[in-house]
């Protein structure tokens, strides 16, 4: 009888030890950005800036230079770093488009995928609301990714991003730029 009570013991411990382990060797969770600004300009104007899906460059002021066109991009960073991101919709009706990055370059943004929409919408007195949001995994998808490659540094960078993004693009609408 003693034994036995031993024998389960022995067999919870075991089975506490290997749910632990699992439960501390998951993967990346998927992270989740929304920034948004409101644009004293009509939506008209604010969706001839934006739209242009190939001319992020123009007011994103972390972005040195854009190409390519309404259905593919290639962006490159002000370090040089270069990432293309492909359209996956596109709706110049709803003042909208969704994209995501094809391939990772981990110098260019410390994230492994991402994927993003930006839309435009009526905002208060004739003026424009701007939604940009994204969601995407940290650079090193392993279980203990360095510091410069873990969700943080996702965060920060796709935050700057669109921040950045925002308030340039706030500033052309208005005319400030």
């Amino acid at each position: 009888m003693r034994w036995k009570t031993v024998f389960y013991a022995m067999g919870y411990v075991a089975g506490f030890v290997a749910l632990s382990s699992v439960a501390q060797a998951h993967g990346p969770t998927p992270q989740k950005i929304d920034e948004t600004i409101d644009i004293k300009a009509d939506p008209k104007t604010v969706w001839a800036i934006a739209g242009d899906f190939a001319g992020i460059s123009k007011w994103d002021s972390e972005l040195k230079a854009s190409e390519g066109s309404n259905e593919k991009r290639v962006i490159t960073f002000k370090n040089g770093e270069q990432l293309e991101e492909e359209v996956d919709e596109y709706k110049p009706d709803g003042m909208t488009y969704s994209y995501r990055m094809l391939n990772p370059n981990l110098k260019a943004a410390p994230v492994s995928s991402y994927s993003a929409t930006l839309a435009v919408t009526p905002g208060a007195d004739g003026g424009s609301h701007v939604e940009w949001y994204g969601r995407f995994y940290r650079g090193d998808t392993g279980n203990e990714p360095p510091d410069d490659l873990n969700d943080e540094a996702g965060r920060e960078a796709m935050t700057k991003l669109f921040k950045a993004g925002l308030n340039g693009l706030k500033a052309k609408a208005e005319g400030h730029s």
